[in-house]
């Protein structure tokens, strides 16, 4: 099975190195990819110009960046994400997945064994589970890295962060905003609100570690000021759950989760749920090439 719901892929300055552009077309997932105008020829030679969407302007312009710096620096993704937002909803979906474009291969999870898959199934998987619930408004994939297949962890956990592969229900009230850490914005607006997300363990994404990869903002933002203003930002967004600290040898923001345990899922009404193990087709196959190893163990 392959996901119902349209996909998008925001990117930058990656355009012969799109880490998921590559892996959704191995695994013939189709998508729409979301570029700035300058760059649309660069694009065009490594990817099918039909996925390729032109961000338009306006939201670029209407951008609320959460500072006073306006155009002198980049604004981030949020505006293009936003732009897939509406774009899903002029075509009449009622959700979207926005993806970063540095992640390497999607995953799935089980008895501690994460292994790659070799197509949307898993995606299908999160979006049936996601509309079980009337008050889920974003769901996701862990990252490999933090659901390690040494650990012990549940399948899934309610009412965090979700990170750069987002399940976002269209009709929510909020919009994309902020030059960083909009992700976790979003989704603390959504908390507050007393509402829902859902991050996935069984169902992973690998994605390259944040300033190791050239593209994206890692040339406009971390190379020349670090990650104090990523961090700052977040914490004067929400400074009753956010703040900066120092660890790993650099600035990182903290969020107190703590809070929200009290917000629960609430199950759509009249809806039944099936009974016993459902694997949507899915069974577990050993390749003798080995597949990208960052953070599984599969092979």
């Amino acid at each position: 099975m392959n996901p119902k719901y349209p996909i998008y892929i925001v990117s930058k300055g990656r355009w012969s190195n799109n880490l998921t552009a590559k892996f959704l077309n191995e695994i013939k997932l189709d998508y729409s990819i979301i570029v700035g105008k300058e760059e649309y020829n660069n694009y065009a030679d490594f990817i099918d110009p039909n996925k390729i969407l032109i961000l338009p302007q306006k939201y670029l312009d209407n951008y609320n960046t959460f500072d006073d710096l306006g155009d002198t620096k980049s604004k981030g993704p949020g505006a293009a994400r936003n732009f897939a937002w509406e774009d899903s909803i002029s075509k009449g979906h009622k959700y979207h997945w926005v993806m970063d474009d540095n992640i390497y291969w999607f995953g799935r999870m089980h008895n501690n064994f994460t292994a790659p898959v070799a197509d949307g199934t898993i995606l299908r998987c999160m979006e049936d589970f996601t509309l079980r619930y009337s008050n889920v408004l974003i769901s996701g994939p862990n990252y490999t890295k933090f659901a390690k297949n040494t650990d012990k962890v549940p399948a899934f956990v309610i009412n965090t962060r979700i990170y750069s592969c987002l399940f976002i229900k269209n009709d929510m009230p909020y919009r994309w905003r902020g030059r960083y850490n909009e992700d976790t914005d979003l989704c603390l607006r959504v908390l507050k609100d007393g509402l829902c997300t859902i991050q996935f363990n069984a169902f992973q994404q690998e994605k390259i570690t944040t300033q190791t990869m050239q593209g994206g903002n890692t040339k406009e933002f971390y190379v020349n000021e670090g990650t104090m203003p990523k961090s700052q930002m977040i914490a004067d967004m929400h400074p009753d759950v956010a703040k900066v600290v120092w660890k790993f040898n650099r600035w990182h923001h903290h969020v107190d989760y703590k809070r929200f345990k009290r917000n629960k899922l609430i199950k759509k009404k009249g809806l039944k749920i099936p009974k016993g193990i459902n694997n949507y087709g899915m069974v577990l196959q050993y390749k003798v090439k080995p597949y990208p190893k960052r953070g599984g163990n599969a092979g």
